[in-house]
């Protein structure tokens, strides 16, 4: 493990494996790096992968007070770490992270985004307009594991009855302890609405992948892919939206040394 130091001082924690054109591996949810360690070990034949702790979770730290800039400074010092420019993978909300960053000019080589959670009207159930400030009222209560359960049924779209067992999962504990994150993530997504003007602003080229098993994070990807000016759109037919990694690692490769074959 090492570490960077983000603009405000916090300490951003990372692996870094393989050999290649770097690549940023950006996680999504109430998650450590430990959920991309897999793809990051299947990347690293190809790549030289740094797989971190976004701030709050894991080795990172979690400097107070929080801001969505700091996501994008930590991102900038991994890049400078990197070498000055890298390519970026971003999984469901680590996707909007990703898209934002290249929007916001950082030295952004190119990047994938998998299944992107924006929420198009009438596509499905809105998130409730106070989902953040419900997250914020329970964090207070310590109620984490609600925290959690509030995350999967209104953001993620999973049936509450579905969502009630899953407190007996092995990986439930390690959920509540980056449950605090859940606010952060809340703070970046707003809404949860498509930011047009601003994705036009992507001007890497873009690996856009969904897997076609959820009908409205499908339509979400086409929407995004629609607005980017260098886009490919890629379908991994079957695969759920906790992406298997055996299926993503062979697209995200081809895409990622494309352009230095």
């Amino acid at each position: 493990m090492d570490k960077v130091i983000s603009q405000d001082g916090t300490a951003i924690a990372y692996d870094r494996i393989g050999q290649g054109p770097a690549m940023i591996l950006i996680g999504a949810g109430p998650t450590d790096r430990s959920a991309n360690a897999p793809l990051a070990e299947l990347l690293a034949k190809d790549l030289t992968v740094y797989n971190y702790d976004r701030r709050g979770r894991g080795d990172s730290g979690d400097t107070a007070p929080y801001a969505v800039d700091r996501e994008y400074e930590d991102i900038e010092a991994l890049i400078t770490a990197a070498g000055g420019s890298a390519h970026l993978y971003g999984t469901s909300g680590g996707g909007i992270i990703a898209l934002e960053a290249a929007a916001r000019g950082l030295a952004v080589d190119r990047l994938a985004v998998w299944e992107v959670p924006y929420i198009l009207p009438g596509t499905r159930t809105p998130v409730p307009a106070d989902y953040r400030e419900q997250l914020v009222a329970l964090l207070a209560e310590g109620r984490r594991g609600d925290m959690c359960e509030l995350f999967l049924t209104a953001a993620v779209g999973i049936p509450a009855e579905f969502v009630a067992p899953m407190r007996d999962f092995p990986g439930w504990p390690a959920m509540e302890a980056v449950a605090h994150t859940l606010v952060y993530d809340a703070t970046i997504t707003g809404d949860f609405s498509l930011p047009a003007d601003r994705l036009t602003g992507v001007t890497a080229p873009t690996l856009v992948i969904d897997g076609e098993t959820i009908p409205w994070i499908s339509s979400t990807a086409q929407a995004v892919a629609d607005l980017l000016p260098d886009v490919r759109r890629a379908t991994l037919t079957g695969q759920p939206h906790n992406v298997d990694p055996e299926a993503i690692a062979p697209a995200l490769a081809a895409f990622f040394t494309e352009a230095t074959a």
